[in-house]
Formats: C-alpha cells, structure tokens, sequence
C-alpha cells in the first residue's frame, strides 16, 4: 500500500516534459515579436542622439544666416563663425559633421543595420522672420525601415503645421487701488 502511494507522490511532483516544451514554446514566440520591437527601439534611439549631435551646428547656421542677410552660400565650415569641419567632435553615432551652403550634413555609424557611412542632411530654409529646417536622408527603406521612420518623424518640417482661425470677444471688468 505504501509503495502505491509513493508512485503516485512521484509521479505528481515536477513538470512532465509536455508542459516544459509549452513553457519553452511561449517564450520562444515572446522573445521573435521582442527582439525586432527592441532593435527597431534602439535604432530610434540613436536617430534621436545623432540628430541632437547636428543641433550646435544647426544653432551657428542660423546664426550666420541671420547675419548674412539669408545668404546660404556664405554660410560654410571655416566661414562666418562656423567651425571647421575637422572640429566637430565624434559620437558614438556619428563620425563626422560638415557644413555646406547653410546645410548641416551628419555621417551616421553604428546605427544598425544598413545605416553605416550613410548620412542625414538638414537642410536650412530660411525666411523672413524665422528658419525652418528639412532632414533627408540617403538610407533607403529597405535598408533600415526605422531609421528612415525615425528620420521622417523628426522632420521640423513635417512636425510643423499652419491654419487660421478667427475669434471674437466680449469683456467688462472693475477694480480698485490705493496708492501712495
């Protein structure tokens, strides 16, 4: 009677290998969604710096277009208070930084896949009052599909928008003061 009971407090302790390779199986699905969502994150991510890396240099353009009355073509490494190109100081995403006609040009490495030696131009657009500011690139779709996404959202140009609108008003008020 023992040994009956024994066999069967045995046979109920652990897994049994059906439930495990379940087990096995679920995260297996988990980490083939994970992982492309993560890698995808990343390369965001480092849009995001190596844009941030361009903004000094975006800050001197706009400066020297301002003081050359909207002149691009004044506007170069080494020219009217841009730095030379060999000053810029290299990120972990990218290399190098050049200024060209009132155009910030970046050179991107370790990206992703896809991404390396390629670059992002920002291109100067500027206006009466203000700059507004286009970022292209030549990575294709099929290279690296969220390094372009992330380049097209963080478009200035594309983030920015306009409309017109009209309003009217009415208001009364009252007030008191002393004063001495």
């Amino acid at each position: 009677m023992k040994s009956m009971k024994m066999m069967k407090q045995q046979a109920q302790a652990g897994f049994t290998l059906i439930e495990l390779m379940i087990v096995v199986a679920i995260i297996g699905i988990l980490a083939a969604v994970a992982i492309p969502q993560y890698s995808n994150y990343t390369v965001k991510a480092k849009i995001a710096n190596a844009l941030t890396a361009g903004d000094s240099l975006k800050t001197v353009v706009g400066m020297c277009l301002q003081e050359t009355s909207g002149d691009k073509d004044a506007c170069d490494n080494g020219a009217n208070g841009i730095p030379a190109a060999n000053t810029f100081t290299a990120t972990k995403e990218v290399s190098a930084a050049t200024v060209t006609n009132g155009n910030v040009e970046l050179t991107l490495t370790d990206i992703g896949k896809g991404t390396s030696g390629k670059k992002i131009t920002m291109t100067s657009n500027p206006g009466t009052s203000n700059i507004t500011w286009t970022n292209s690139t030549d990575i294709s779709a099929t290279d690296n599909a969220a390094a372009v996404e992330a380049i097209t959202k963080n478009n200035p140009a594309a983030a920015s928008g306009s409309g017109t609108g009209t309003g009217t008003g009415t208001g009364t008020g009252t007030g008191t003061g002393t004063g001495t």
